[in-house]
């Protein structure tokens, strides 16, 4: 029998605290859900402070490392090591090396090149006691010291390249400046071109030259040239989409300021002077511990030929002239527009004498009055591994070191390259009419750091561009000159300070390569200098934490 249920105000409330039980529990959850995540967030945030401090140390380490080399060539004789507060996190931080080696880079622009190379590595540890998070970075780096001659083409300076006919340039080129690029026919660079500034398509403004529209191709990673041209425009570092289309179409072989390109610099002993300072006398400034005289087995000074002989200077100029290793000429060079009186050195005579340097080096100074330099003539078969330094122009004449081939260097404030055609007569050397200085097929097998003029500056139009470093007096019109070695602009010349002209002279055809000799380390001239670049190798997050256990006492480095 059924019962009409006539009070149903129970039943009701029952619904309704099972709706409140359920929307409390639903809120309780949202509640600890909302305040988990405002945990997670908090710890990440802390765990990202932490770390952002911990990298602030190996930042420290590596800083301090970079500034001994810097201020001092070498790397510090106590490693980078310490505790700093930063924010409220305690961070600590220690660096140690390891021997250095002789090995073939493999990363970066430098990839490929042998180096001296130090590793160095970095451990930095981020604290905050007040969250318990903790976090430990690793950093491996290595400081390389590569030899300048491995470079096919190097400027310290602007890098202009505006070649009529065609050229073709073998080897890596560096610019710790801007390079600017164009050719009247083409341009082929077949290795990494990398500049600390631009890359640039056209002159130099102030050259006074225009813009030509011949090709200038590089060779990208895959083996095959491309053009910087970019439809009717040219793809450089004027571009907005230069970093993604230069990497694209080169594969990394082509690198600038854009792509975070460092500079490339000599270790000096002091991190302010200037690269002139290998060439300038040891004597200058007080001192001149990176001056090329200072490494000298045998040099003429002021006239003075001087022989080391292990323990101190002889005076041997004159057994050197009465053999005729050593002669005194004058003849105008009309770049300079002035007469040069150089000491001449037969080097067929030189080489086997007695004062051949022992360790290959010879330095030549002299500021007397008037323009001074040296000259090395017969210079076929030098012998011996040889490398000249002068603060005064060099010039070399016929064919040089193209017999039993050996390593060889000239570095000067200028370098002037003359064929066995060329006449001291002043009738020739003096002479308005080029056509008089005909020049002949010419073979130099030598690397070289000179200088050149600044393109625009006190009134200075072009200064020539890399196809005019080594400097001519001759008519070469028709004839070769045949270079292997590396082509180095360090400074800006301070003693041959003539303004480039084509008046008095018509360039060769350019026969010029980098010799790949040259990446052999046993198979470089004496003295080679050498450029210090810090390669990253690798980073790692080693360790995170969030125990309060950890952190009963602040971790420092042992």
């Amino acid at each position: 029998m059924c019962h009409k249920l006539v009070n149903e105000q129970g039943l009701a409330l029952f619904i309704a605290l099972m709706l409140v039980l359920m929307l409390s529990i639903i809120g309780i959850g949202i509640i600890k859900s909302t305040n988990d995540e405002i945990a997670i967030a908090g710890n990440e945030l802390n765990e990202m402070k932490t770390f952002y401090a911990a990298e602030a140390g190996l930042d420290k380490a590596a800083a301090a490392i970079q500034t001994e080399y810097g201020a001092t060539g070498v790397p510090p004789v106590n490693m980078p090591h310490g505790l700093f507060d930063i924010d409220g996190i305690n961070v600590g931080y220690d660096a140690v090396s390891g021997d250095t080696i002789n090995k073939t880079l493999t990363k970066g622009s430098m990839a490929g090149l042998r180096a001296l190379v130090k590793p160095f590595t970095i451990v930095a540890t981020g604290v905050d006691t007040n969250h318990y998070a903790a976090v430990t970075l690793e950093e491996t780096f290595e400081v390389a010291l590569v030899p300048i001659f491995q470079f096919s083409v190097f400027y310290e300076t602007d890098l202009e390249i505006a070649p009529g006919p065609a050229m073709e340039l073998l080897g890596r080129i560096h610019s710790n400046s801007d390079i600017y690029l164009q050719s009247g026919d083409k341009i082929d660079i077949d290795s990494y071109l990398t500049a600390f500034g631009d890359i640039l398509h056209g002159s130099k403004p102030g050259s006074g030259v225009g813009t030509t529209n011949g090709e200038v191709n590089i060779k990208g990673l895959d083996g095959n040239y491309y053009s910087m041209r970019d439809g009717a425009d040219w793809l450089d570092a004027a571009d907005a989409h230069w970093f993604d289309s230069a990497a694209t179409r080169w594969g990394g072989r082509v690198q600038d300021a854009t792509f975070g390109q460092e500079r490339l610099n000599l270790p000096l002993e002091n991190s302010t002077d200037e690269a002139y300072k290998i060439i300038e006398r040891e004597s200058s400034g007080g001192g001149n511990n990176d001056s090329f005289e200072k490494k000298a087995t045998f040099k003429v000074m002021d006239g003075a030929a001087q022989y080391y002989n292990g323990g101190a200077w002889v005076d041997v100029t004159a057994s050197l002239i009465t053999s005729g290793a050593l002669i005194e000429n004058t003849f105008h060079d009309k770049r300079e527009g002035v007469d040069v009186t150089v000491y001449d050195i037969d080097m067929s005579i030189f080489k086997t004498s007695a004062y051949f340097p022992p360790n290959g080096i010879m330095y030549a100074g002299d500021d007397r009055a008037g323009l001074h330099g040296t000259r090395i003539y017969n210079a076929d078969d030098i012998g011996s591994p040889f490398t000249i330094a002068s603060e005064n122009p060099i010039y070399t004449q016929g064919n040089v070191n193209t017999v039993n081939k050996v390593p060889m260097s000239i570095i000067t404030d200028a370098l002037t390259i003359l064929s066995d055609n060329w006449s001291d007569d002043p009738a020739f050397a003096a002479s308005a009419d080029q056509n008089v200085r005909l020049a002949q097929f010419t073979e130099t097998n030598f690397s070289f750091i000179t200088g050149n003029r600044e393109t625009g500056a006190d009134g200075a139009a072009y200064n020539g561009g890399l196809e005019n470093l080594p400097r001519f007096l001759e008519n070469w019109t028709g004839h070769d000159l045949k270079f292997r070695g590396s082509i180095i602009n360090l400074w800006l010349s301070q003693v041959a300070t003539g303004n480039w002209l084509g008046d008095y002279y018509s360039p060769p055809n350019r026969d010029w390569a980098f010799d790949p000799d040259l990446s052999d380390p046993n198979k470089l001239p004496p003295g080679t200098p050498c450029v210090r670049t810090f390669i990253r190798l690798g980073w790692k997050q080693s360790d995170v934490g969030y125990s309060a256990a950890e952190f009963n006492e602040t971790p420092a480095p042992e």
